[in-house]
């Protein structure tokens, strides 16, 4: 079996449930083995191999007749393409978006609170219209040209193998970086990570998050550290897990957020020392949140099948 007939399978099954996937894999593997065994005698192994995987068409529409998903809006000649292209939109079109309109607004004088309740905005208005605009055109491309197809695919468009162990290196990464978040915190408190104009070490954050939001912090990547050393003995994610990971990220972002949010950030006397403008407080506050909710969407659709 040459490797891009194993990206073509595994393109395949990733998209349908995980119960299915090894008897379709099974199943597709020898079609396509049959197929491109009966064509050798006239072309080459690896010609054979391209013209098969060709005529069997996208893996995405494939899987979709593997699932019999109904597809009555937007039918499957269309739907591989509306899915990239949407995928595209709001993962890339919209960020963007949200993150220039939240620049213009600091710009402009506005405050960080302004700036956030204009994302928020940003990502519910244009994130609908895209979602909107971009599912009424396909469907009227569906009901009034039926067959139409956006582009022929063929193998060249088969993204790399991926490494077994790429999802084992993320988790491994994530604890190691939570972990050292934790260390950071507790070290800079306990030594001082900064020096004052007379010498001194001090913390660089205000000591008397200690007395409130710090400790849900602490908890929070405490339990990220938890739930990824689980998520490895495991080896995938669970629907308790994927829910230990939502609940312990929304405990650290959020203390976090508001404490950048409400500029109780840095130790007063660091602060005497530096100038911290409100740009940096804004522009944080909007890094956290949009981290937060990456990770949050990101373990979700873990559960996808």
């Amino acid at each position: 079996m040459t490797t891009l007939i194993e990206r073509y399978v595994q393109e395949v099954v990733r998209r349908v449930p995980a119960d299915q996937r090894d008897d379709i894999a099974a199943e597709l593997k020898g079609t396509i083995a049959d197929t491109v065994d009966a064509r050798q005698s006239t072309v080459s192994s690896d010609a054979a191999e391209r013209e098969v995987l060709t005529e069997m068409g996208d893996p995405a529409r494939l899987a979709a007749r593997y699932t019999d998903r109904p597809s009555v809006l937007i039918g499957p000649g269309l739907y591989p393409a509306y899915t990239r292209l949407l995928a595209m939109l709001l993962t890339v079109v919209l960020p963007v978006v949200v993150v220039v309109g939240a620049a213009v607004e600091v710009l402009d004088g506005g405050d960080a609170g302004a700036a956030i309740g204009g994302a928020v905005t940003t990502i519910i208005t244009v994130g609908g219209q895209m979602v909107a605009w971009l599912t009424l055109v396909f469907a009227a491309v569906e009901r009034w040209a039926p067959g139409t197809k956006l582009g022929t695919w063929t193998p060249d468009q088969l993204p790399p193998m991926r490494a077994p162990d790429d999802k084992r290196s993320d988790a491994v990464a994530h604890i190691a970086w939570h972990t050292l978040l934790i260390g950071l915190l507790v070290w800079q408190s306990t030594a001082g990570s900064v020096s004052t104009d007379s010498g001194e070490r001090i913390a660089l954050l205000d000591p008397a998050l200690w007395n409130g939001w710090m400790w849900p912090i602490l908890v929070g990547l405490g339990g990220l550290v938890v739930v990824g050393v689980l998520r490895l003995a495991a080896r995938r994610w669970t629907t308790g897990l994927v829910a230990a990971a939502v609940v312990a990220e929304l405990v650290f972002a959020a203390p976090l957020a508001w404490i950048l949010y409400q500029q109780q950030f840095f130790n007063p006397v660091f602060v005497a020392d530096v100038t911290v403008h409100d740009d940096f407080y804004t522009l944080a506050t909007i890094g956290v949140v949009a981290v937060a909710a990456y990770e949050i969407v990101a373990r979700l659709r873990t559960l996808r099948p």
